[in-house]
């Protein structure tokens, strides 16, 4: 089986050049007529996006269909396959908070999640609080966001997303009645802090460029045009964020860019207070608080920060004094040790750290200072903490999984120092674990540091440099790609694929160092790890070169574009999902809605000669050439609000009019969704088995 060019022709686009001169450079960009004049209210309504820029990616779409087509029983079969592994009537392990318990179910053949309760302990006396299928039936695309209750459990606050633009409409739901209020709020983040008497509520509200820098309270019942602005930001590099502390009765605002923070604190339990700015930004440092309401008798923040500890350190500071004159360091700094989430609870400290790529839990007793660690033994796998609602308790929830295990989730009891296994996740076609294989190798990179790969294959898998590879990566604001399991990637792996993760600096899976050796000016480290970790698949004698199929998304499409154009004949095909490779032209454009925050993440072209001249050499979309490509399927959503649907439409384009060979070049466009895809969560299986079909077309594999 191989992916053909499709007997028709492929789609041209007009190409109408415009010249621009940026820091003595002339830039000459002939596919910029795609970019919407209109594009902010197109993200509201793609509807109306001028005709023929939606009839160019209606041409697109009809392109990639063909050339798709002949895949599309092994697309079915696979999706089968993946819903097989799914038991479709799951719920979640009930999170207990007062005298209910919480939790999310779905039912046989729902695409989306019914939010429940119970009363605590209780089997019985289930009540839908919302039915995600109901709320989606009629609608081309839903997505439900926040679901936050109030303290006294008298009413939900709940969002949703109807166009895939990330504006979320923010209701209250009365519980008693089942009644949604008269109170819409529009165009919010999706999530809600409400007030301890229940009375308000506070939210984000995204300005036109979809920017979440405001802060109001509603009051329920009046009208929201009457909200108060209580909080905003004038620094359209900023994000800010609003979240309430686990102790209750104290919201704390984040004010965050890529390399530094701030932090406001809102008491909630005054219907009329102000935020008070508790830790101000203090250059390139990062400082991430918890709070606790009676620590040695007094009001206290606990700080994960990574002032004077480039892995993070742990300290506490009193609620009312919190410079840094003040701070007492709780767990001190360990060279590539990352401290990655602290969690304080009424007598506990709980952090998430990880060495040597490998995660664990240590708990901290806050009266006696003794800790202990929670950690696993297989060479790859993830593990994390969940949040509950209750702040005095002994109990800690967390899940872990390996590329060969799937998840389970345990609650822990931090005193007794004794687990219980709450659920297994359950694949009904079954999963024997112990036919499978993960990995962890170590690719060594030109420039003598070693880049994690995490492997899973068949047991079966021939490791004699056949096996075809689907090798994914990302590589960009310090995400780390866990070593978990999945069912839908079983699709793969039981075709014979290896399924390679490439941790790659840009991420944080090796410390912060990690990720700040793969930002601005080491930019280029994240591409070229991609490509020894290939190589070193390659030498390790597990596959060969035009075997391995790439794969990233967003900024990990940026990867994809950027080792296409650096060398495309190591691959067999390149899977760019929502792939940011305009990069130039997205960062002179402060009008978009990331651009002005990512400057500390990628450089200010604007500004910066130096920058632009650097992000010049690698921006995907400037760096086509005439060489021959792999194949490649471009992926993109048409209100995306976080990579443009044009910057895909532009970047295919261009490679058309570029490469030297026959390979097809297919971008899909959803014309019913955003960045991250179709919401439904069996929809979303189909746009996989799409992805993972290419994979197998392009490396001539098995349909079975």
């Amino acid at each position: 089986m191989t992916l053909k060019t499709p007997a028709s022709a492929a789609p041209v686009a007009a190409r109408r050049p415009v010249t621009r001169t940026v820091h003595g450079v002339e830039l000459v960009d002939e596919y910029g007529w795609m970019r919407a004049a209109n594009w902010q209210e197109a993200l509201r309504d793609p509807a109306v996006l001028p005709a023929e820029i939606t009839a160019h990616l209606v041409t697109e779409n009809a392109y990639a269909e063909e050339a798709l087509a002949p895949l599309k029983p092994l697309i079915d079969t696979m999706v089968s396959e993946m819903r097989g592994r799914i038991k479709e009537d799951d719920a979640g392990v009930p999170m207990a908070d007062g005298p209910f318990e919480y939790f999310d179910r779905y039912r046989e053949g729902g695409q989306h999640p019914i939010v429940c309760r119970r009363p605590r302990g209780a089997e019985a006396g289930e009540q839908v609080l919302l039915d995600g299928d109901a709320l989606a039936a009629g609608k081309a695309f839903f997505d439900l966001g926040g679901a936050t209750h109030s303290s006294d459990h008298g009413r939900l606050a709940w969002s949703f997303d109807d166009k895939g633009s990330e504006f979320f409409t923010l209701r209250i739901r009365d519980l008693a009645t089942g009644e949604d209020l008269a109170d819409v709020i529009e165009e919010t983040g999706g999530d809600a802090v409400w007030s301890t008497d229940a009375s308000a509520l506070y939210y984000i509200r995204l300005d036109d460029n979809h920017r979440p820098l405001r802060i109001f309270r509603h009051v329920l019942g009046r009208p929201v045009a009457d909200d108060a602005l209580v909080f905003e930001e004038k620094d359209t590099s900023v994000f800010v964020g609003m979240g309430e502390a686990t102790a209750g009765g104290l919201a704390l605002i984040s004010c965050s860019q890529s390399d530094s923070t701030e932090t406001w604190a809102l008491d909630l339990t005054d219907p009329v207070a102000a935020p008070w700015l508790v830790l101000p930004r203090l250059g390139e440092i990062k400082a991430y608080p918890d709070y606790h309401p009676d620590y040695r008798g007094r009001k206290t923040l606990f700080i994960r920060t990574n002032d004077e500890a480039e892995d993070y350190r742990i300290v506490a500071a009193p609620l009312a004094t919190p410079g840094r004159e003040h701070w007492e360091e709780i767990v001190p700094h360990r060279p590539g040790v990352l401290v990655l989430s602290a969690t304080v609870l009424k007598d506990w400290l709980v952090r998430l750290e990880r060495e040597n790529a490998l995660p664990r839990i240590v708990i901290r007793n806050l009266t006696t200072s003794e800790e202990h660690a929670i950690a696993f033994d297989e060479e790859a796998y993830s593990l994390g903490v969940l949040s509950g609602y209750e702040f005095d308790t002994d109990t800690l929830r967390f899940v872990y999984s390996s590329m060969t295990t799937p998840s389970e989730t345990f609650d822990y009891d931090m005193r007794a120092r004794t687990r219980v296994l709450r659920k297994r996740q359950e694949v009904p076609s079954g999963h024997d674990a112990s036919a499978y294989v993960t990995r962890r190798l170590l690719a060594p990179a030109a420039d003598g540091e070693t880049v994690p790969v995490s492997l899973v294959y068949h047991r079966d898998t021939p490791l004699d440099g056949t096996a075809p590879v689907l090798l994914y990566g990302y590589g960009s604001y310090g995400h780390s790609l866990p070593a978990s399991f999945s069912t839908a990637r079983l699709s793969l792996v039981d075709r014979g694929f290896i399924y390679a993760i490439a941790h790659v600096r840009g991420g944080m899976e090796k410390g912060y160092r990690w990720y700040r050796t793969g930002k601005r000016e080491h930019k280029a480290n994240t591409f070229r790890d991609f490509i020894a970790a290939a190589e070193h698949l390659i030498a390790a004698g597990l596959t060969a070169k035009g075997r391995i199929v790439a794969q990233g998304g967003s900024a990990g499409g940026m990867l994809m574009g950027a080792i296409a154009n650096m060398r495309p004949e190591l691959f067999a095909g390149i899977l760019a999902e929502v792939p940011f490779v305009d990069v130039v032209n997205t960062m002179l454009d402060d009008t978009l809605p990331l651009t002005p925050p990512e400057w500390l993440e990628w450089g200010n072209p604007i500004t910066d000669p130096e920058a632009f001249r650097r992000m010049l050499a690698y921006s995907p979309y400037d760096n086509v050439r005439a060489q021959a490509y792999p194949p490649i399927l471009a992926l993109a959503g048409v209100s995306d609000p976080r990579v443009t649907y044009w910057e895909p439409a532009k970047w295919v384009a261009r490679l058309r009019t570029a490469k030297t060979d026959a390979n097809p070049v297919l971008l899909l466009t959803n014309m019913d969704a955003g960045h991250g895809g179709a919401a439904g969560r069996f929809d979303r299986l189909a746009e996989v088995a799409r992805s993972y079909a290419f994979a197998v077309a392009v490396t001539g594999g098995r349909l079975a």
